[in-house]
């Protein structure tokens, strides 16, 4: 089997997320799931082998195993990956997408949608869902033409910020958003410079700002609970950054929703 068919339309029903460790106790194992499609992103050397046909597995790579497909994996010592088992109710137009494909750049961006998609089982469902679906697109996408368009976002610089938008009332040091991103301080703050024209630590300080001009018009929050909805929890520093940011203070902000 060289390619799947995918109908992304609604969002998948993912039935078990997690990290896979196998070939410590055997080099050989066959998996078939009667109802559910197999979604893995490896970060190992092996061969995946479906109906016949062999498929070199490499760190980066990612697959997509059809239910009730007998799928037989070749390991080489202890062998890691993150994986999502899940039903794909959709009926729509069909994505055709290579059973095995080298995510390449994408690599990172897609093993933190899948890490979130873990930590939200079994607590959250539809958060893991959400995670994965995303996923599947980005697959999709790998496969179309042009997907290596050099116009597109870098998807180190998309990990980054997606991060900071989900921690942006949590300290945000850039060390800890380019661990999130899988690659070093340095590296991130090049591409995201190249990317935005900006630094992290400005691009963190104006997504903050941001959101805070946004809660602050769109809500009834106490002016104590956005400074520290958005990771400012002094109040005279989040009065200075509105100034400095949004050319006002927090109440000013606020009374120019009603004007």
């Amino acid at each position: 089997m060289e390619s799947v068919s995918l109908r992304l339309d609604v969002p998948p029903e993912v039935v078990n997320a997690g990290v896979g460790v196998h070939g410590v106790s055997t080099a050989h194992d066959v998996f078939r799931l009667p109802d559910l499609w197999q979604l893995h992103l490896y970060s190992y050397v092996g061969r995946l082998s479906v109906l016949g046909t062999g498929h070199a597995i490499r760190p980066g790579h990612v697959s997509l195993i059809p239910p009730d497909t007998e799928a037989h994996f070749h390991y080489r010592g202890r062998s890691e990956h993150l994986y999502a088992h899940l039903r794909l109710p959709g009926t729509g137009a069909g994505h055709r997408v290579p059973l095995m494909q080298d995510a390449q750049a994408e690599g990172p961006l897609l093993a933190g949608l899948l890490r979130h998609a873990v930590a939200a089982m079994p607590g959250s469902s539809a958060r893991a869902s959400a995670e994965v679906w995303t996923v599947l697109w980005h697959v999709a996408e790998l496969a179309r033409p042009g997907s290596e368009d050099p116009g597109r976002q870098h998807p180190v610089v998309a990990a980054a910020q997606a991060y900071v938008e989900e921690h942006l009332a949590d300290p945000l040091p850039v060390p800890v958003i380019a661990r999130s991103a899988g690659v070093s301080h340095t590296h991130l703050t090049r591409l995201f410079r190249a990317e935005t024209g900006l630094t992290v630590v400005a691009y963190v300080r104006r997504r903050r700002l941001e959101r805070a001009r946004h809660l602050l018009q769109a809500s009834t929050l106490p002016i104590p609970a956005v400074a520290a909805a958005v990771g400012i929890a002094d109040l005279q520093a989040f009065n200075k950054a509105c100034h400095r940011e949004l050319g006002a203070g927090p109440r000013a902000v606020r009374a120019a929703r009603v004007r």
